[in-house]
């Protein structure tokens, strides 16, 4: 429909006007851009006599996704506004609109509000919820603002209670895909009721509108189709040529029997008194006018329904041929008995009209959905071709058989047809267990609290340039710690501004050497506990709080301190308490895993010089990339843990980072919310992180990759490994960050992806169930201690060169099979390690400090064992691994094989006010988690080094190469 020679019709007969002599009136079921700029849609409404104009997504899809019509439209528009693609969209099409019933204003008024109506749908998505049905058409009526405008509102039985709660309050509404009599019935009940509304309070009653929709052709279409389906069981000529009679009859008799219902509702005596009250009919509209079958007339919808107080929609292909032959005669009320007799045949052949229509309005808010997704889908295409920032690119790997692939595809298919996106952001708890997981969703809407503060954060960042510290540092464990971390590693220093640096460590060595980095009369500490409550923070708050103090006599102390912490916490009252310099408050629905984009990420990242404008808007723009309106194939997040939850479920379980040096620290962050979130219930991811590149032929069938960089960045060996495991058939996927800052994207695209996998894997992402059993060893253990001032412990079952071996009665038997005590360690360790088996990983908890030369030497024995075995590795750290891959260990498959490493303290430190020291924390740490991890039956060994940690991985090193150059005895 792009010229007026389009429409060939004779002033003296045009059609359409006869149609309005016969009192119906004829929308148009079509809108663009070009329709009204051109005047086209003006011609047609002054010339031909169309009277309304009606749109849906299917019409929208095809002006704004199919074609370049509004492309500089969409370029000016996002030159000058922040949008996502729903925005876009309704930018887009509220102008038209606006157009639209600007050009029908005059009929509207010369009618006294019959006709000049222009609708517009609400999202499809919103079928089956009515208050958010309620809720989106409010919003659409006042921003459309316009009078001669109606909501179109799905004839649902949900959508039931929010059609009379919108005409009631005056928004005039199209109640669309109506199939029913019965729902046409409920319908008209609604209309009436929300007048009656109206009058109670007094209202105009001329001034609210509302039209039934009733689908036509969709009807007959699906009707032949079960009656050739049937035709197929009848032997009986007769019977099937009856039946073959009832093509094409079907939606025709069922419109007259709607419109038999509508005769006798407004010749009652109810609708008189509102008649009186100056109100208007609720006319039936019908849609779907166009002819699918191309064996019936391209006009017969239109020449067989035409009725007194009726409008019929036309798309612009049947209006054409209407103009040209149709012909205008009052139909409606004709031949009823022969509709009649249609539906009870119908009846009578077994095919159930009843069944035909419940199914035709799933399958029309099922076609709506996808064709609204493929228009989101096509914009959100077009708004990323300009988007800045721009967006980082996630390349998924190809998959290395068709069966993969193929469930890849499936579980896709179903994430929309379930509305999983939609149902994530409406924090819908069945999304994943039903038990409580909408209590933890508040990181979905943390950026858009957080940019309300930039005010705010800015005035943090003018504080941190001018208060003359040199340093940040933040004491905190888990989600507290290792976002800062991540942003000190990648982004800091920052010129003119104090060095961030992270502390989440009991051992006295690492936090000798933190202390050593700082001068601590120019440092602030930042004190980070969620719950406020957690030991780590509380003692190393202690220590450093007390040697301040020392070394400020007299000064004030709490005004180098903030403390990030929830509401109500034991924190905020010690910072208060203390006359802190400022108190940071997170939100409880925000679990510390997911807690990067909240004031535990952010306050860090203000006081060490981050641009939260910018840090924020690059979230912003991955957040709008991952909205639930957006299909699988455009939704970075849920795209991302689509692939990342199925591969897990399919025995790729173990989720290697491979992150280039310039974002290595990545990973940490990572680790901890891919581990904690699906670690559970004998199931889950097994990130891997910091493990040397090796050939794809080491690898095992158990994996899949993830490799991070820098766009433009070259990283050299990196680069090639991934081309190598590319051309090897592994699935690896490719994320290119566009700058540093752009590191918020991934914050938020994993934390979507993680949530996504968690619902594919049939877990809570959102509790760490298995984390307290270790923090209730520990505190036994100290309490302990505190009690007696001694460190019970069982003694070793071997001890020599230095090294001893514990374990409990079970474990022991079985790591010792064969072995006695006059044996070595290398028959131990072997005996140990035999015990992995394929798909197992082996987990190294060293529970020392994280100097450069422990690393090594961890890597160092961590690459043997990698090389040796050809199983997955994992490095943690005691007692930050804790708080972050520990649930796994415990909470999640049994597939993990433990060397715990522990060793005495060269140097103790002691915790103002206790007896327990950190050595003796660090130490009741080790200890309380290796006896959880042994309760739950899980394969570890402890390895305790009586001489130095050099001096015990000389050894433990020498055993392991003795091993691995007798590979037979492996």
């Amino acid at each position: 429909m792009r010229s007026n020679a389009a429409f060939k019709y004779s002033s003296e007969k045009n059609s359409v006007l006869q149609l309005g002599e016969l009192g119906q009136s004829v929308w148009l079921d079509y809108i663009d851009r070009n329709l009204i700029d051109s005047g086209e849609f003006k011609d047609l409404v002054e010339r031909v006599g169309i009277s309304g104009l009606t749109s849906n997504p299917a019409i929208f899809e095809k002006a704004m996704g199919a074609t370049s019509l509004y492309d500089k439209s969409i370029r000016e528009l996002l030159r000058s506004k922040n949008l996502n693609s729903q925005e876009l969209f309704e930018e887009l099409a509220i102008e038209d609109i606006r157009l639209a019933a600007d050009v029908l204003s005059l009929i509207y008024t010369e009618s006294h509000r019959r006709d000049g109506y222009v609708s517009f749908e609400v999202s499809p998505y919103l079928a089956h919820d009515t208050e958010e049905t309620i809720r989106d058409a409010r919003r659409l009526w006042h921003k459309i603002g316009c009078e001669n405008l109606m909501i179109k509102v799905p004839g649902t039985v949900e959508g039931l209670p929010a059609i009379r709660t919108l005409l009631s309050e005056g928004i005039n509404v199209n109640i669309t895909l109506l199939f029913s009599q019965k729902m046409y019935a409920a319908v008209s009940e609604a209309y009436l009721s929300a007048l009656e509304v109206l009058n109670q309070k007094g209202q105009d009653l001329s001034r609210v509108a509302s039209v039934a929709s009733f689908f036509v052709s969709r009807i007959d279409a699906a009707a032949d189709e079960l009656m050739e389906s049937a035709l197929k069981n009848y032997r009986d000529l007769k019977r099937a040529s009856l039946l073959r009679s009832l093509r094409g009859e079907v939606a025709i008799a069922n419109a007259k029997a709607a419109y038999q219902i509508y005769q006798n509702t407004y010749a009652s005596e109810r609708w008189l008194k509102l008649k009186a009250k100056g109100a208007h009919p609720q006319r039936l509209l019908w849609a779907s006018t166009g002819t699918k079958n191309k064996n019936y007339s391209d006009v017969l919808y239109l020449e067989s329904l035409v009725g007194e107080n009726t409008v019929t929609t036309v798309p612009p292909e049947t209006l054409k041929a209407f103009l040209d032959h149709g012909q205008a005669q009052p139909t409606l009320t004709q031949d009823l008995g022969k509709a009649a007799d249609v539906l009870v045949q119908l009846k009578d052949f077994g095919v159930s009209f009843e069944e035909i229509t419940d199914h035709l309005t799933a399958e029309a808010i099922q076609k709506f959905t996808e064709l609204y997704d493929k228009l989101m889908g096509a914009l959100e295409l077009k708004r990323r071709a300009d988007l800045l920032p721009p967006l980082n690119l996630l390349e998924l790997g190809l998959m290395p058989t068709d069966s993969v692939t193929d469930t890849l595809k499936t579980e896709a298919k179903r994430w929309t047809e379930e509305k999983l996106s939609y149902r994530l952001w409406k924090k819908d708890p069945t999304v994943w267990t039903g038990n409580g997981e909408e209590k933890w969703l508040g990181w979905l809407e943390i950026i858009a609290k957080q940019k309300a503060r930039l005010n705010e954060f800015r005035e943090i960042s003018q504080e941190s340039k001018t208060s003359g510290f040199s340093h940040v540092a933040l004491l905190g464990m888990g989600g507290s710690s290792l976002c800062p971390e991540v942003l000190a590693d990648t982004l800091g220093p920052i010129s003119g501004y104090p060095e961030l640096r992270t502390l989440d460590s009991t051992d006295p060595a690492e936090i000798l050497l933190f202390e050593k980095s700082i001068d601590p009369l120019k440092t602030l500490f930042i004190i980070s506990s969620k719950s406020g409550s957690t030991l780590e923070p509380n003692i190393l708050f202690e220590y450093f709080y007390e040697q301040t103090k020392m070394r400020w006599p007299g000064g004030e102390v709490g005004d180098r301190f903030i403390a990030i912490t929830d509401p109500g916490s034991q924190l905020e009252a010690l910072a208060k308490k203390y006359r802190f310099r400022h108190i940071y408050y997170g939100l409880a629905s925000i679990g510390g895993r997911y807690s990067a984009l909240s004031d535990f990420g952010l306050i860090p990242a203000a006081w060490m010089g981050i641009d939260i404008e910018q840090f924020l808007a690059h979230a912003e723009s991955m957040e709008k990339a991952c909205l639930p309106f957006l299909p699988v194939e455009a939704n970075e997040g849920a795209r991302l843990g689509i692939y990342l939850g199925t591969l897990g479920k399919l025995g790729k379980n173990k989720v290697t980072l491979i992150c280039a040096p310039e974002l290595a620290d990545l990973g940490a962050w990572l680790e901890q919310l891919i581990a904690e979130s699906t670690g559970k219930n004998g199931k889950g991811l097994i990130p891997i992180t910091g493990e040397a590149v090796s050939s794809p032929v080491s690898y095992g069938l158990d994996r899949q990759f993830y490799y991070f960089k820098l766009k433009h960045s070259r990283s050299g060996p990196l680069d090639d490994w991934f081309q190598q495991m590319t051309r090897a058939g592994l699935p690896i996927a490719r994320i290119e960050l566009s700058e540093k800052l752009a590191l918020a994207q991934e914050l938020f695209r994993w934390e979507i992806a993680v949530a996504v996998a968690g619902s594919i894997l049939e877990l809570n992402p959102f509790d760490q169930p298995d984390v307290e059993a270790s923090k209730l060893e520990t505190k036994k253990i100290i309490d302990e201690f505190e009690k007696l001032g001694v460190l019970l412990e069982d003694k070793p079952f071997y001890a020599q060169e230095g090294v001893d071996l514990y374990s409990d009665q079970a474990i022991r038997e079985a790591v010792g099979l064969g072995v006695s005590n006059k044996e070595g360690l290398t028959d131990y360790l072997r005996a140990h390690l035999a015990r992995i088996n394929p798909g197992d990983y082996f987990g190294i908890l060293a529970f020392i400090d994280r100097s450069g030369q422990n690393q090594e030497s961890v890597e160092e024995f961590r690459e043997l064992i990698h090389s040796g075995k050809g199983c997955a590795t994992i490095v943690g750290f005691g007692p930050r691994f804790l708080h972050s891959s520990g649930q796994l260990f415990k909470g999640g498959s049994d597939s993990g094989v433990f060397l715990q490493i522990t060793c005495g303290d060269a140097r103790d430190l002691p915790i103002p006010g206790r007896k327990a020291t950190f050595g003796i924390v660090k130490a009741a740490q080790a200890r309380g988690d290796f006896a959880v991890l042994a309760a739950r039956g899980r394969r570890v060994l402890r390895v305790h080094f009586t001489r130095g940690v050099d001096h015990g991985f000389t050894q433990l090193i020498f055993a392991l190469k003795a091993i691995l150059s007798d590979a037979g005895n492996l």
